[in-house]
């Protein structure tokens, strides 16, 4: 049951788009259309960077390490925006034009400034982030434009973090209680633009919190502010048993349970950030997920439920890596070469997919990473004979039945299976 106390808003929902809802000014002037419908409830919007800026951001970081010239890039990301402000008519918005200078010389700034003594992934926090700011001055100014009362909060300012650039840990005391004093005071009136992806930590460096983090910042204000609701607005009908990208027939799901939604994101399901669940589940706030194309449309509601009998879901993971490690002395696995490997799996931040273990190998399967492969494979070389292969792809079938994994199953060179109760998994070899 959900606590009455926690609803210190009343009917406050919390809405998030994506960079596809908002990637150019007829998406934006939608994503307002759907915002426009619910103007007469408490509502606070968390916004992506537009289209596929994030990644633009990051190659023109990249470019900068590399020592090329960055000058082109940067123009092109202005005229990006700059066509859409002049789509949304804010080109005269004065306000808006000085937020948009001040923004592109913190850019300059922080790229002119890149040192390996910094480190990337500050950098990375620093600059990528901007985007995301970009995006939200652009989208605060329309909906005043269009008479809907907006007020632009900086998440910078009150999501607090840890240090951990590009990875950072919430801190969820200091969050809530920046997010209430900050933003809490203008939602009777207003609605509440602010940033998915970033946070700050305790010297106001700018920190974000991992790739496609925008649907876990929504978690945040939700939960620190008590609301409804938390609606993440896609380019889907909802959550789907599969990925209509890669498989046929699939089936929408009306319902899920929470425990059943963070296993899918666990085992690589994208419709969600796998950080996104457990603050929602343990403040009891149902998380919807629905098109911005067609709003009429339910979509799918995650919240504590029981449903027998769902739909198998089918997660798949492309860019697989499998490796064995292997006594080299004919040897048992045991517990103590378990920690050892795990100890600098640990150290290098590597996530491990899948693991299986024989008499005299353990094997594991994760995301490639060529370049922390590499340095697992130094570091333990001297201790195992280690043994890789990589181009994998990986299928995880949730409440599988025997007719789903034949049909998989079919055609493919199978490197490992493995079942338990309720999941199924393959890595294989694409042909």
């Amino acid at each position: 049951m959900r606590e009455n106390s926690k609803n210190q808003l009343g009917h406050l929902k919390v809405f998030k788009f994506g960079g596809a809802s908002v990637r150019d000014a007829g998406s934006v002037q939608n994503m307002v259309n759907i915002i426009a419908a619910h103007k007469n409830e408490k509502l606070l919007v968390v916004v992506s960077a537009m289209g596929k800026m994030t990644n633009a951001f990051e190659a023109l970081l990249n470019q900068v390490i590399e020592e090329e010239p960055a000058e082109i890039p940067i123009e092109e990301v202005k005229d990006f925006h700059d066509n859409i402000i002049k789509d949304l008519g804010l080109v005269s918005s004065q306000t808006l034009r000085e937020d948009m200078e001040e923004i592109y010389e913190q850019l300059i700034h922080g790229l002119n400034g890149y040192s390996s003594a910094f480190g990337y992934d500050f950098v990375y926090d620093q600059t990528v982030s901007l985007a995301e700011v970009i995006s939200t001055k652009i989208i605060a100014a329309y909906l005043n434009k269009q008479g809907i009362d907006a007020v632009w909060v900086d998440a910078r300012k009150v999501v607090k973090t840890n240090s951990t650039h590009r990875q950072a840990m919430v801190d969820w005391g200091a969050s809530q209680a920046m997010i209430k004093s900050q933003a809490m005071p203008h939602l009777e009136d207003k609605v509440v633009v602010t940033q998915g992806f970033i946070g700050s930590n305790a010297k106001y460096n700018t920190t974000t919190l991992g790739r496609e983090g925008s649907d876990f910042s929504a978690a945040i204000f939700a939960t620190s502010l008590g609301a409804d609701s938390v609606t993440i607005w896609k380019d889907v009908p909802g959550v789907l048993n599969a990925d209509p990208k890669k498989f046929e027939n699939t089936k929408l799901y009306d319902r899920l349970p929470y425990k059943e939604a963070a296993e899918m994101t666990y085992y690589g399901a994208s419709v969600i950030h796998p950080k996104t669940i457990k603050p929602l589940a343990q403040k009891g706030i149902p998380l919807y997920v629905r098109s911005f194309q067609n709003m009429q449309e339910k979509g799918t509601v995650i919240e504590e439920c029981q449903i027998p009998n769902l739909n198998p879901a089918i997660i798949h993971k492309d860019k697989q890596t499998v490796i064995s490690f292997k006594i080299s002395d004919f040897s048992f696995i045991n517990e103590a070469h378990i920690y050892t490997i795990f100890e600098h799996v640990k150290r290098l931040n590597l996530t491990i997919n899948l693991m299986q273990n024989s008499a005299i190998s353990f094997t594991i399967c994760m995301d490639d990473d060529p370049k922390r492969r590499e340095q697992l494979r130094t570091a333990l070389m001297d201790e195992f004979s280690i043994y890789y292969n990589e181009g994998l792809e990986m299928i995880t079938v949730k409440n599988y039945n025997q007719e789903t994994i034949n049909e998989l199953m079919e055609g493919k060179q199978v490197i490992i299976e493995q079942r338990s109760r309720n999941n199924f998994q393959m890595v294989y070899k694409v042909n």
